[in-house]
C-alpha cells in the first residue's frame, strides 16, 4: 500500500495527527473517534518513511492491545516487518531491557518477576516474622500501599521519612508498613526477584544512575509512542521522559475525559501537563464519535463541559439524531432491575435485539444483585463480566456456609468451609482427624465434635477446646432458628463469628469491595424479611425459608446461553473500552454514583463525572439512567437523592418517559440546591427533601429534576459531609450506639453529622385496611412502586390485597403488613 493510499483511509484530524512526526504530538482521541486507528496507521506511516521496525517503540496497557495493533500494521504494511516492531505493555518492554542490563543495578540476569501471590505470600512471611497482627496486616492491604508508593517513585527511605505517610498509616492502624516495606525490598533482591512495580521502578533507577546506558536506549529508539496516556502513573511519565528528552519524537494518545483509575495509581496530570513539559508539542483532537447517535454525544458533552481541569473538546457525530437518554426513576433498587428487565423486554422483541447487545453497568459490583435476582425471574441470560456472579463471591459463600451450618449441623461442605474462617487455629490436621474419625464411626463431622469421646477424636486438649467453641457457637445459633428471623439471626451470624471484623480491616480497593458486598448482603436479607412477611406472613422469613431462595438462584450459575447471547453485568471501570448498542447506567444516586468517598474533594468528583462520561460513551443507539428512591441499608429503607450528575446532564437530551414527563409538568419549581449549585461542591441537601412524601415525583426540568414535592425551605444551607477515613464497621460497638439514637438509619446519622445534629425522619407508608381498597384502586408501595388493585379477599389479619405493580409485576400482600398509600 503507498502512503498516499494509507492516508486516503483517514479524515483530515486523523491524517494531520499521522503525518506529524518532526516532535513531540498529543493526540487527545474523544470517545469512538479512532485513536488506535490512528495509533496503527501512524506506525505504518513511520516504516514507510523509511525508520526500522526495531527502532520505534510503541508502550499499550494489554498485551491484547498490543497483539491487534500488530496484526493491523502487518495487514497495511510487511507482516514481518511488524513482528520486529518493539511493541508491548511497559512491564514487557522494560522487562527486556533489564535482562540485559541487571548487573548494572545488582541483580543477575536470571532474576524471578514475582505476581501478585508472590509478593503477598513473602509479604505475609515478613509480618509473621515481625510478630505483627495479620488481621491488622493484611498482606494484601500492605501489598497494594508498597505498590501505590513505588508508583510514586516513593522508595522505602522516603516512606519512612514522609510525615503524611507515617500519619496516614498511624490513623488506619498499620502503623509498621514503612518498615516492612524496607524488609520486603530487601528480600526481593536477596532473592533475585522483581515484583510488576519493580519492573518500572528499576527501569527508572537504572536509567537516572547510568546515564550511557539511558543515552543508549534514548538513541535506540528513534520514535517513541504511547497509548492511553491518561492512565500512565508517575513512574512511567519518567521513563518517557528519560527516553525521550533529547529527541522529543513522541507521539501520546489518550482522552483525559477518560481518565478513571486514579485508585490504580493513574495520574490525569500527565496528559493535562504534557504540553508544559514538552514545549513544543503539537496538539491534534479527534473529535468525531463514529460510536453513538448524536443525541448520546451532545449529553456526554454537557455532563463534562462541567469539569474545569480538562483540554476543551467538543465531540460530535455524524451518525443519526436518536433517540435521548432515557431517564427512569423507580421506587426501589427491586424496581430499577424491574424497569430495566422490562425495557431490554420490549427493545428485545420490538428491535429484533440480541441479549448481547445490552449492557448493564454500575458503580460497584455489590449492585449485581438485584439485577441478577431480577433477570433470573424473568430467564433472561446474562453474563457477569471480569468478575463473579453476586452469590460466588468469597465472602458471599463464606456467609451462606455459616447459615447452612446453623440450618444443617451435618452439612460436611459447610462444615469444612468455616471451621477455621476466619482464623481461630483449627488447621488441616485437625479437620484431617475429625475427617476420620467420622468415616470410622458413620457419622457426619457435626456429631463427631458434638460427641469427641464416643466417636474416639484423636486431637490434643488445646485443639479440643477450640473445637467446643466452635460447636456452642454454632448451637447458640441454631436455637434461634425457629425463633428469629433471617436478617436478625443472620446479621448476629456475620458479627459473631467474626466475618464482619475480619472484612471490616483491610481499607485496600478489594477490601472495600468486600465490605460493600457485605453490605448489600445485609441489604438482601433485610428485603427477603420484608417481602415475606408481605406476602406470606410473620413465621414464614426463618433463615432456612432465605436458604431456600438462595439455593435455588445460586442453582442459575450455569452456562445458560451457550451461545454467548446473554446480558452483560459489569462496573463502569471494566467497561472502559467496550461498547454496546444499548446501555443501562443504573444506581445513579448521591453517595452511590457519586462514591461517598468522593464528596469532599473537587478532584475526585471529577473523576466520578469522568466515569459517568465513560459510561454513557459506551452506548451506540440507546442509554438509560435509572436511580432509586428507597434502598435498604443498615436494617432500614433510607430514602436516597437523585445524583448531582444527572443534573449536568442538558436536559435537552434526556427523556423522561411519557408518564414522567406528563405529571412533571405542573411540578416547576427548582430543586432546593440549585441556585447554590456549583459541580465540583460537595454539599448535604435539604433535609425536607429527604423526609419524601407518599407520593414520588422527582423529575427532569430544564436539564435538571425537578421535586417540587419534596421540600419547605427553598435554599438550604449546604455544607461539607464527613468522609471516614476509611470504611466504617457498622457492627462496631461505637457505630451501633451512634446508630441506635438516630432511630437505626444511617441515613439520618449521617445527616446528624453533617447538618449540625439536625436529624432526619425516613419516610414509611401507613397501614391500608380493606375498606379503603377496592378493584381499580391506584396504590404505591415503598418497594415495588404503582400499582391497581385487581382484589381485596380475606377477614381480620388474614386481609389481602392483589396489586398489578406496573414494573415489578402481580403481588399478593397482606394488608397488615403492606407498606401501602392510596393515591387514587
Amino acid at each position: 500500500m503507498s502512503e498516499e493510499e494509507l492516508l486516503s483511509q483517514l479524515n483530515p484530524a486523523q491524517r494531520a495527527a499521522v503525518e506529524y512526526i518532526d516532535g513531540p504530538s498529543l493526540v487527545i482521541a474523544g470517545a469512538g473517534s479512532g485513536k488506535t486507528r490512528v495509533l496503527t496507521y501512524k506506525i505504518a506511516y513511520l516504516l514507510q518513511k523509511g525508520l526500522q521496525p526495531w527502532s520505534i517503540l510503541a508502550l499499550t496497557f494489554t498485551n491484547k492491545a498490543a497483539n491487534e495493533m500488530k496484526e493491523r500494521i502487518g495487514r497495511l504494511v510487511d507482516p514481518q516487518r511488524a513482528r520486529q516492531l518493539h511493541m508491548g505493555t511497559f512491564h514487557s518492554i522494560f522487562a527486556r531491557i533489564l535482562r540485559v542490563e541487571a548487573l548494572h543495578i545488582g541483580y543477575k540476569q536470571n532474576f524471578t518477576i514475582y505476581d501478585e501471590a508472590d509478593s503477598r505470600s513473602l509479604l505475609k512471611a515478613i509480618i509473621k516474622e515481625l510478630g505483627l497482627d495479620d488481621k491488622k496486616y493484611k498482606p494484601a492491604t500492605v501489598h497494594n500501599r508498597i505498590s501505590m508508593a513505588k508508583n510514586r517513585l516513593c522508595l522505602p527511605d522516603s516512606y519512612l521519612s514522609d510525615s503524611d505517610q507515617r500519619m496516614q498509616d498511624q490513623r488506619q492502624q498499620i502503623p509498621e508498613v514503612g518498615r516492612i516495606y524496607g524488609l520486603y525490598c530487601e528480600r526481593c533482591r536477596q532473592a533475585n526477584a522483581m515484583d510488576f512495580d519493580d519492573l518500572l521502578v528499576n527501569t527508572y533507577l537504572l536509567f537516572k544512575d547510568h546515564e550511557d546506558i539511558r543515552q543508549k536506549y534514548s538513541l535506540h529508539f528513534r520514535y517513541v509512542l504511547v497509548d492511553e496516556y491518561q492512565d500512565t502513573n508517575w513512574v512511567q511519565q519518567m521513563i518517557t521522559l528519560q527516553l525521550t528528552k533529547e529527541q522529543q519524537r513522541l507521539c501520546v494518545v489518550g482522552d483525559d475525559s477518560q481518565s478513571i483509575y486514579s485508585f490504580r495509581g493513574a495520574n490525569i496530570d500527565n496528559i493535562l501537563g504534557f504540553q508544559k513539559q514538552y514545549p513544543g508539542t503539537k496538539l491534534f483532537k479527534l473529535e468525531q464519535n463514529y460510536r453513538s447517535t448524536q443525541r448520546i454525544v451532545a449529553a456526554a458533552n454537557s455532563l463534562i463541559r462541567h469539569n474545569q481541569r480538562q483540554i476543551p473538546k467538543e465531540v460530535f457525530s455524524e451518525n443519526a439524531e436518536g433517540d435521548k437518554l432515557h431517564l427512569r426513576p423507580a421506587y426501589s433498587d427491586r424496581e430499577e432491575a424491574a424497569i430495566v428487565c422490562k425495557e431490554m423486554r420490549r427493545l428485545h422483541s420490538g428491535e429484533d435485539s440480541r441479549w448481547s447487545d445490552f449492557a448493564i453497568l454500575y458503580r460497584t459490583n455489590a449492585q449485581s444483585r438485584s439485577f441478577e435476582e431480577e433477570l433470573r425471574r424473568q430467564e433472561i441470560p446474562y453474563r457477569i463480566f471480569g468478575g463473579l456472579s453476586f452469590y460466588q463471591r468469597k465472602e458471599i459463600k463464606d456467609i451462606i456456609a455459616y447459615f447452612r451450618l446453623v440450618a444443617n449441623t451435618d452439612d460436611e461442605e459447610a462444615f469444612k468451609r468455616i471451621i477455621n474462617y476466619p482464623a481461630r487455629g483449627i488447621g488441616n490436621t485437625t479437620v484431617g482427624r475429625i475427617a476420620a474419625a467420622a468415616a470410622a464411626a458413620g457419622v457426619s463431622f457435626w456429631t463427631v465434635i458434638n460427641e469427641p469421646a464416643r466417636c474416639q477424636l484423636n486431637v490434643n486438649r488445646g485443639a479440643l477446646a477450640k473445637l467446643m467453641a466452635f460447636r456452642d457457637l454454632i448451637a447458640a445459633f441454631q436455637q434461634r432458628l425457629a425463633v428469629d428471623d433471617a436478617y436478625t439471626l443472620g446479621k448476629d451470624i456475620i458479627e459473631k463469628s467474626g466475618i464482619s471484623k475480619d472484612i471490616y480491616t483491610g481499607t485496600d480497593a478489594d477490601a472495600l469491595s468486600r465490605q460493600e458486598n457485605l453490605e448489600e448482603f445485609l441489604n438482601s436479607l433485610q428485603a427477603f424479611v420484608a417481602d415475606q412477611e408481605e406476602t406470606e406472613g410473620e413465621g414464614h422469613a426463618r433463615l432456612t425459608d432465605f436458604l431456600q431462595q438462595v439455593s435455588l438462584l445460586t442453582d442459575l450459575d450455569s452456562d445458560d446461553g451457550d451461545d454467548g447471547d446473554r446480558v452483560t453485568l459489569m462496573t463502569i471501570h471494566a467497561a472502559k473500552g467496550l461498547e454496546f448498542p444499548t446501555v443501562f447506567v443504573v444506581g445513579m444516586e448521591e453517595n452511590i454514583f457519586p462514591s461517598l468517598m468522593s464528596l469532599d474533594s473537587p478532584r475526585q468528583l471529577e473523576e466520578e463525572r469522568r466515569l459517568l462520561y465513560v459510561a454513557i460513551t459506551r452506548a451506540e443507539r440507546h442509554c438509560y439512567l435509572t436511580y432509586a428512591r428507597n434502598r435498604w441499608r443498615y436494617g432500614t429503607m433510607q430514602v436516597d437523592e437523585p445524583s448531582r450528575f444527572l443534573r449536568d446532564i442538558d436536559g435537552r437530551y434526556v427523556d423522561e418517559g411519557a408518564e414522567t414527563a406528563a405529571s412533571s409538568a405542573a411540578t416547576s419549581r427548582r430543586l432546593p440546591w440549585e441556585d447554590d449549585y456549583e459541580p465540583n461542591k460537595p454539599y448535604v441537601s435539604n433535609p425536607e427533601y429527604q423526609r419524601g412524601v407518599p407520593r414520588y415525583n422527582s423529575r427532569m426540568q430544564n436539564s435538571r429534576p425537578v421535586a417540587s414535592q419534596f421540600m419547605a425551605d427553598p435554599k438550604p444551607k449546604i455544607t461539607r459531609p464527613r468522609r471516614p477515613e476509611a470504611a466504617v464497621d457498622p457492627f462496631s460497638e461505637g457505630f451501633k450506639r451512634k446508630l441506635v439514637e438516630h432511630g437505626g438509619s444511617l441515613r439520618r446519622l449521617n445527616d446528624a453529622m453533617t447538618n449540625g445534629g439536625r436529624a432526619v425522619a425516613a419516610p414509611s407508608s401507613s397501614k391500608v385496611s380493606a375498606a379503603a381498597l377496592s378493584p381499580g384502586t391506584k396504590v404505591e408501595h415503598q418497594r415495588f412502586g404503582i400499582g391497581t388493585v385487581i382484589k381485596v379477599e380475606g377477614t381480620g389479619e388474614n386481609e389481602k390485597a392483589t396489586i398489578d405493580f406496573d414494573n415489578s409485576g402481580r403481588k399478593q400482600l397482606l394488608l397488615k403488613f403492606a407498606r401501602l398509600s392510596v393515591i387514587g
